[in-house]
């Protein structure tokens, strides 16, 4: 039967990782539990809702968590009651004591209280996954392209494909991320120095959530590996599963337009332009339609958005270059807000084809690595 002492803070910020992984609404009831083993090594804890898993690892020899292990085994745990008990003891160090039947007594200084446990023999078990191949990537640079991408996915349930991040790495070591709602895309792609793993899969909007969570330290590399139904992102101490999203993603390469379709290439400050939009976007919520209108004439760059119930919005636009034809399109600003936060550079790059086609957003300096789409709106 278990028994061990641990620092309660490095406890506590175990299962708050761990806890990343567990729902409340799971359709099997060993799903909302805490797994909790503990071996000679180090105490690993479990969590999972079915879609994502967490295996989180504490050494015995982690010193920040001063883990001190009398016995071995395993059980489970309600999970949000248990994190709630162990925010909440009063001193630095927690005991956990199992004392048959599943029951387990923590104690932490003059605090004691007792829970009831299940035999995690009923857990679940995780799906393991080839370790044979594998693409190490540093986790900053995953998690920028992930926030450069996630926002465009599809939040309409109709249509799942649309609803993840289409990854994909190619045997020229280009790993390439894409999102689009129908309405807006976003591309990443980056040359990768090595790797030995391709593989075309879509990764679910909300496991790219937690994923941000789980794994703070921006500065490591992690390891990925794929099989048909899941990925797996691993460290030295986390394993982070999730399932994919099955399905074919469509080809996005044909939306992009080539160079010569351009007709009009505008350059701006990007918090000038996100400011402008912000502005016209008050206006435009109290509409049905919710656009706003760019008019392009001469040296003249004009954003106007009307509410017959509210009023009107003009704003004169600075740019910084202006290339090409004159052009009116009507757009939606909440995607051009959007595209312009997780634009990095002082300065963006806007080109139109037409009122009706859509019109690409890229960093000033930056190359044709990242590249954002915004379909216009059809108006009278």
């Amino acid at each position: 039967m278990i028994k061990f002492t641990i620092n309660k803070n490095a406890f506590q910020n175990a299962l708050r990782i761990t806890k990343q992984a567990i729902g409340s609404k799971v359709t099997i009831p060993a799903l909302t539990k805490l797994k909790i083993t503990v071996s000679d090594d180090g105490i690993t804890l479990v969590g999972s809702n079915g879609q994502i898993s967490i295996e989180n690892f504490l050494p015995a020899t982690d010193k920040d968590a001063n883990m001190l292990i009398s016995s071995t085994g395993s059980i489970l745990l309600e999970a949000a009651f248990f994190e709630s008990v162990v925010s909440q003891l009063p001193e630095v160090t927690l005991e956990f004591t199992e004392v048959g039947q599943k029951q387990v007594i923590l104690n932490s200084g003059k605090y004691e209280i007792t829970l009831k446990g299940l035999d995690s023999e009923i857990y679940p078990r995780i799906q393991d996954i080839s370790k044979e191949t594998s693409l190490k990537i540093n986790v900053g640079l995953l998690k920028t392209i992930f926030s450069e991408t996630v926002f465009a996915v599809s939040t309409q349930e109709n249509r799942p494909i649309f609803t993840g991040v289409h990854l994909q790495v190619f045997p020229d070591k280009q790993f390439k991320a894409v999102a689009t709602d129908s309405h807006r895309m976003s591309q990443r792609i980056l040359n990768l120095e090595e790797s030995n793993l391709e593989f075309d899969v879509i990764l679910p909007s909300k496991s790219i959530n937690s994923f941000k969570n789980v794994f703070a330290n921006d500065e490591e590399d992690i390891e990925i590996f794929i099989n048909t139904s899941q990925i797996l992102f691993r460290n030295d101490t986390i394993s982070y599963y999730s399932r994919l999203i099955e399905g074919s993603y469509p080809d996005t390469n044909r939306l992009i337009p080539k160079n010569e379709d351009y007709t009009l290439d505008l350059v701006f400050d990007v918090a000038e332009l996100r400011h402008t939009m912000e502005r016209a976007r008050l206006l435009t919520m109290q509409t049905t339609n919710g656009t706003v209108k760019l008019t392009v004439s001469g040296n003249s760059v004009v954003t106007t958005a009307n509410s017959p119930e509210v009023g009107s919005v003009h704003e004169e636009m600075t740019t910084i270059e202006k290339a090409g034809e004159d052009l009116v399109i009507s757009f939606n600003p909440e995607y051009l807000i959007d595209a312009l936060k997780v634009v990095k550079e002082p300065e963006v790059r806007i080109r139109f084809i037409s009122s009706v086609r859509p019109f690409t957003l890229q960093p000033k300096n930056g190359e044709d690595s990242f590249v954002q789409l915004i379909t216009p709106v059809r108006t009278n």
